[in-house]
């Protein structure tokens, strides 16, 4: 098993948007729990479908009346209204647990030992990747756009865009960039910044003189405190 949710970049201009969320899981639905809600440790709901491959494990293995750690893909269908991808789960004690069931129904329980199911990074830890398209550091407002892998048939996807807040300097409009969010209620907050390096323009096939990359911390007191 891998030792964390959230795979290492492969790619210097990787683009990605996925994080993890504590909560419990509550289908609008019981015969039908694509759609639903994802209720954080505060109570608060947000909007969450279930993609595909998450369905069996929940069905089989999860007691959805108990939190679980989400691995999810963030999406903004509005500026303050998130809205969550549940893609996975992550939960080495659970997963463990019913693989040991499973291979070695007469061991004891004893004999297991439990993985942890924390993470260095805490709760509410997302990590975003993609083309700094809009920023206005007055209002610590930021739009990220994100572009997606091509299908098995070939076919790609069309990009989304991410609201966040948070500070990156106007200078970096059209940079590819690499950051650290934390969510907070129904919004993601910026905590630290790298920026990759400019993008080439619309229409160019060739990619303008990169800058070095720079590593920033949020400077959002309000980004510090969660």
């Amino acid at each position: 098993m891998r030792d964390h949710p959230i795979p290492p970049v492969t790619e210097p201009l990787q683009y990605r948007a996925i994080g993890i969320v504590r909560g419990i899981y509550k289908p609008y639905e019981q015969d039908q729990i694509t759609r639903g809600h994802l209720i954080d440790t505060n109570g608060l709901e947000i909007e969450a479908v279930v993609l595909g491959r998450v369905l069996t494990l929940m069905r089989r293995h999860l007691d959805l009346n108990k939190p679980h750690l989400w691995v999810v893909y963030p999406r903004c269908r509005e500026a303050d209204h998130l809205h969550l991808q549940i893609a996975g789960i992550w939960e080495p004690s659970t997963l463990e647990k019913n693989k040991l069931d499973i291979d070695s129904p007469n061991k004891s329980g004893r004999d297991f030992e439990i993985p942890c199911d924390e993470l260095p990074e805490g709760d509410d830890y997302f990590s975003i990747r993609g083309e700094l398209i809009y920023t206005k550091p007055d209002t610590e407002d930021l739009v990220l756009k994100v572009r997606q892998r091509s299908r098995t048939d070939g076919s790609r996807p069309l990009p989304f865009k991410l609201n966040l807040k948070g500070r990156i300097s106007i200078e970096y409009l059209r940079h590819f960039v690499s950051l650290k969010v934390r969510r907070h209620e129904n919004q993601l907050f910026l905590e630290e910044q790298k920026v990759i390096g400019p993008l080439p323009n619309r229409g160019s096939n060739k990619r303008r003189g990169g800058k070095k990359s720079v590593i920033r911390k949020s400077g959002n007191k309000q980004s510090q405190g969660l």
